[in-house]
C-alpha cells in the first residue's frame, strides 16, 4: 500500500490519530484518520465443567457495563500470550496451566489498526485479583449454552468476547468430529 502525507493529529494516553493518504487503486489517493493503538490480548478463562468466566466492567465509552472476557493493551514491548496470562490474572486472578491460541481479532479496521490477540486458558486456579485503579470488575461465571445465548441474542456485545466464544466452541465442535 502507498501512504504519504503522514501528520500526528493527537498524542493520547491509550492511542493516537495519524491522518495521512493512502492510494486505493486506480482511484488514486485518499485521506484517512487511523486510530494508532497498541493492540493487546484477551483470554476465554473455560474451567474443567465447560463454564467460562467472564466479566462486567462499566465502559464509559458506551456509558453502560458490558460482559467481556479479560483483556488488555500490551505494555512495550510485552509479548500476546505474557499479556494475556497478566490480565487473566489482575482482573480475575484465575492462572491456566495452558492458553490455546484462538487467532486475532481487528476491532475496528475501518479507523483503527487495534490488533487483538485471543486465547482460551484452561486447567484454571483461582486466587485475588488486583485490577487496575480505574476498574470495577464483577466476575460472571455462565454455562457455554447461556454464553452462546447471550452472544446470539445480544446482551453479549463486545466484539473479542464474541469473537472468542464463537472461536472456542468451533474449536471444541471439531475436536469432537
Amino acid at each position: 500500500m502507498k501512504t504519504r502525507n503522514h501528520n500526528m493529529l493527537f498524542e493520547g494516553l491509550v492511542f493516537n490519530i495519524e491522518q495521512l493518504e493512502a492510494e486505493i487503486g486506480a482511484k488514486g489517493f485518499h485521506t484517512f484518520q487511523i486510530i494508532r493503538h497498541p493492540g493487546g490480548a484477551g483470554v476465554l478463562p473455560v474451567h474443567d465443567d465447560g463454564s467460562v468466566t467472564l466479566i462486567r466492567q462499566l465502559r464509559p465509552a458506551v456509558g453502560t457495563e458490558l460482559l467481556e472476557i479479560p483483556a488488555g493493551r500490551f505494555s512495550p514491548q510485552e509479548p500476546p500470550l505474557e499479556c494475556a496470562r497478566r490480565e487473566l490474572l489482575e482482573e480475575t486472578g484465575i492462572q491456566a496451566e495452558e492458553f490455546h491460541p484462538l487467532g486475532v481479532v481487528h476491532s475496528s479496521p475501518g479507523v483503527f489498526d487495534e490488533v487483538i490477540h485471543i486465547y482460551a486458558a484452561t486447567g484454571l486456579t483461582h486466587g485475588a485479583a488486583s485490577p487496575e485503579a480505574d476498574e470495577e470488575i464483577e466476575l460472571v461465571r455462565i454455562s457455554p449454552t447461556e454464553a452462546m445465548t447471550m452472544a446470539a441474542d445480544g446482551r453479549i456485545s463486545d466484539a473479542k468476547t464474541l469473537a472468542a466464544l464463537l472461536r472456542w466452541e468451533l474449536t471444541c465442535r471439531m475436536k469432537s468430529t
